[in-house]
């Protein structure tokens, strides 16, 4: 008896939360591909630079909103998840699509620069932070940049979302929040504005494919008209 009520407990949990799984599995295949390149592709690749590039001053403190990014992004996807499953999934649709084209550009056409300066301009706790990014994550697989794109999908998915939107100080919070993500990347020398502005336009016509133009309710629809074809077996 204790077992089957385990086994239904087990089951409405999974019915509740199995919009998890896709994240999950993504997640993992993510994970593995990413780390792949970052350990095989170290060396040969093309050197991607603009001459704004050059422009661009180092600054440290920009280090901070950089790390700021993987709890913007998190708490996004959760509140979502938890809160509005449809929003959750056409920012899945939007975050998935985007990180499979990095990761796709990554393997058939690896990139990297050589913006980075070799020594530090000043030794504070902004600089030791920056020195521990850039030893733990190399000056490739960069095109296009994956903080800025998932900034910008973040941002959407909280100013498409009804209840969100409505809150004046959370859509100011993230606008500024992802701005400034979106330009510590280049502050602190990990992208180039080539990276970024490529990242802009992936993001601009996924917003067309997933929000204007609602791929999830244009899919709903299609397996509505798919039903109704159908002969019935009676």
């Amino acid at each position: 008896m204790k077992t089957t009520h385990k086994t239904l407990q087990f089951h409405l949990l999974y019915e509740k939360y199995k919009h998890a799984v896709p994240l999950l599995i993504y997640g993992i295949i993510y994970m593995i591909w990413f780390l792949w390149l970052e350990e095989n592709i170290t060396d040969r690749y093309a050197v991607i630079h603009v001459t704004l590039d050059d422009y661009i001053p180092f600054c440290e403190l920009f280090v901070i909103p950089y790390f700021l990014w993987f709890a913007y992004v998190s708490l996004v996807v959760l509140w979502l998840f938890f809160k509005d499953k449809d929003d959750y999934y056409r920012a899945c649709v939007f975050l998935f699509t985007g990180m499979t084209v990095f990761l796709v550009i990554s393997t058939l056409f690896p990139n990297g620069h050589h913006l980075r300066p070799s020594v530090m301009p000043r030794d504070n706790i902004f600089t030791q932070l920056v020195s521990h990014l850039y030893r733990t994550d190399t000056p490739t697989n960069l095109w296009p940049s994956i903080h800025v794109y998932n900034s910008l999908g973040a941002h959407f998915a909280i100013v498409r979302n009804r209840r969100l939107s409505e809150i004046r100080w959370v859509k100011t919070g993230s606008l500024i929040l992802s701005v400034s993500i979106i330009l510590s990347t280049m502050f602190i020398k990990q992208h180039s504005v080539f990276d970024v502005v490529t990242a802009f336009i992936m993001a601009a016509v996924m917003y067309g494919i997933t929000y204007k133009y609602d791929i999830l309710e244009a899919y709903r629809a299609h397996m509505r008209t798919r039903k109704k074809a159908t002969p019935q077996v009676n």
